[in-house]
């Protein structure tokens, strides 16, 4: 068998920083301390600027850091999981749901949405749009889209207030035969950065559902979860969950 050459390879810069701002944070900072700027930073540990960058952007999404809008980047207090994503198939705005549902629109899907639905790209889709909030963070948002066949019952003479309601509801009478999930990293996009109080672009985790009804798609969501604060999980089941990370709490042993 031939050998192995890992220890001859020489890891990146940005790498071996991200090792020695890690020992920092635990040595010089508390939790919640803002960090100096990045130029003095950069002075400090003798890298460039954009080495620094590459370095603090992987503690953020390892959760060490947190960007803060009008504040700077801060250590980030000590994380332990509390399950935010069902281990069982169940439509959203069930009962005990922990998604808060800000409205709903009618208007065209994304092409990727209209695909995964089976719609014609040009057709409005009834769009509703959530948030998750733990003690008082925001950590998700989400936007369940519905097509109108899913919800043949809906009255067409409602308010905005009750247009979300009433289409979960229509949807909750039919029975959920089953649901996947694919999840990938991305960056926020500018709304939903605003919602997660994130600057544009941060390390954000995409989990995008199919829900499925009568043999076929009924609703597709697509969920933005902050990378810093959520992790990936498998439940007992096997299932893959979304967990948040919360300071301050103990999981039951």
């Amino acid at each position: 068998m031939g050998t192995t050459q890992l220890e001859a390879v020489q890891e990146p810069k940005y790498w071996h920083l991200k090792t020695v701002l890690n020992d920092a944070l635990d040595s010089e900072f508390e939790v919640g301390e803002i960090l100096p700027n990045e130029r003095d930073l950069a002075a400090r540990f003798g890298v460039a600027r954009a080495t620094l960058r590459q370095a603090l952007e992987q503690l953020e999404l390892e959760g060490r850091l947190q960007r803060r809008r009008g504040v700077g980047t801060t250590v980030a207090p000590p994380r332990i999981g509390v399950a935010v994503g069902p281990s069982a198939n169940v439509w959203p705005g069930a009962v005990r749901d922990a998604w808060t549902t800000i409205g709903c629109v009618e208007a065209v899907a994304p092409a990727p949405i209209a695909a995964l639905l089976g719609t014609d790209p040009e057709q409005a889709v009834h769009t509703v749009r959530r948030e998750r909030v733990t003690q008082g963070q925001p950590v998700a948002t989400e936007l369940l889209y519905v097509p109108p066949a899913s919800v043949p019952g809906l009255s067409t003479l409602l308010t905005p207030a009750e247009h979300a309601p009433a289409v979960l509801d229509e949807l909750h009478s039919l029975e959920l035969e089953g649901e996947d999930r694919a999840v990938e990293l991305g960056s926020a996009r500018a709304e939903d950065a605003k919602q997660l109080d994130r600057l544009p672009g941060a390390p954000v985790l995409v989990v995008t559902t199919r829900y499925y009804a009568q043999g076929r798609v009924a609703a597709a969501s697509v969920a933005t979860y902050r990378a810093d604060t959520c992790r990936l999980t498998f439940g007992d089941s096997g299932a893959l969950e979304v967990m948040h990370e919360q300071p301050g709490r103990r999981q039951a042993s």
